[in-house]
C-alpha cells in the first residue's frame, strides 16, 4: 500500500518552535513526529510514501535522505500551499491501483495500524474509504463523527460550538481510489479533505477507532503534553514497531 503523507504546514500556532523547523520534524524524545509515521507505517507494511513539502522543505528532504527509508519515498513539492484535498486532487494519478493511506504528518498517532489496514480490507462492500476515530479532549476543536450500528460515518459536525460527542476525526484514511478520483472532479484547486470530501462519503466511510494515543501537535499546550506523555508515547512506539 501507498501512502501519501502531508507535511507541507506552516506550523504558525506552534511558533517559535516553527521558526527554523517544519511542525512535521518537531520532535517528540528527540525522533521527529514523520520519523514516527515512517517507522511504524513502514512496520505495518506501508511500502511507498509521499511526502508532500512546500514550508523548510530542504529540512524534510535532509531528514529523510538520512533516514532507512529514503528510497522508498517521493517528494511532492508545493510552490503554494493546496490543502489537503487539493492535494490529493493534484496527484491523483499516483493512486490509481489500489487502497492507499493518507495521514497528517504533523500529528502524533500511535496505534495497531495493520488492524487499521485489517479493517478497511473487511469493510462492507459499499464502503470507499475509512477513518480513524480518536476521542478528542476538546471536541470543539474538531470534526466531530456520528455513526450507525456498524461504525460508518453517518454525519461530520466540523468543529462546532456543542459537538454531539467527543468521538472525533483523526484525519488518517485509507481511501480507494474512487477517492482521488472524486477530488480530481472537484471544481477547484484548494480545497480541504474535511469540508469538501468527507461529507460526500457520509454513508459510505468506515469508522476505526484508536483506542491508544492521537494528539494533533497544533499548539504549544499540545507539543507539551505529548512531553508529558513520553512514558506511554515511547511504550506504545516500541510496541507496534517490534523495537
Amino acid at each position: 500500500m501507498k501512502a501519501l503523507l502531508l507535511a507541507a504546514g506552516l506550523g504558525t500556532r506552534l511558533k517559535p518552535i516553527t521558526d527554523n523547523i517544519p511542525k512535521c520534524l518537531v520532535p517528540i524524545d528527540g525522533r521527529p513526529l514523520l520519523g514516527y509515521w515512517l517507522e511504524m507505517l513502514s512496520y505495518a507494511g506501508i511500502d511507498h510514501f509521499y511526502v508532500n513539502l512546500h514550508y523548510h522543505s530542504k529540512s524534510v528532504v535532509d531528514f529523510i535522505s538520512a533516514t532507512p527509508f529514503a528510497s522508498r519515498v517521493s517528494f511532492i513539492e508545493e510552490e503554494e500551499l493546496l490543502g489537503t484535498g487539493g492535494t490529493l486532487k493534484k496527484n491523483a494519478q499516483l493512486f490509481t491501483g489500489g487502497s492507499f493511506f493518507v495521514a497528517h504528518a504533523d500529528n502524533l498517532c500511535l496505534t495497531d495500524f495493520r488492524g487499521f489496514f485489517e479493517a478497511h480490507k473487511k469493510r462492507p462492500p459499499h464502503v470507499a474509504m475509512s477513518m480513524m476515530t480518536f476521542d478528542a479532549p476538546d471536541p470543539r476543536q474538531c470534526g466531530i463523527v456520528s455513526l450507525d450500528r456498524q461504525n460508518i460515518v453517518t454525519a461530520f459536525h466540523e468543529k462546532v460550538e456543542n459537538p454531539p460527542s467527543n468521538l472525533a476525526n483523526g484525519a488518517v484514511f485509507i481511501m480507494e481510489p474512487e477517492v482521488a478520483e472524486y477530488a480530481r472532479s472537484i471544481d477547484k484547486d484548494k480545497f480541504e479533505i474535511s469540508l469538501d470530501i468527507i461529507p460526500h462519503y457520509l454513508g459510505r466511510c468506515l469508522a476505526w477507532h484508536n483506542g491508544d494515543y492521537h494528539l494533533d501537535i497544533g499548539t504549544l499546550e499540545a507539543y507539551k503534553k505529548a512531553q508529558d506523555d513520553n512514558y506511554v508515547v515511547q511504550e506504545l512506539y516500541r510496541k507496534y514497531t517490534g523495537s
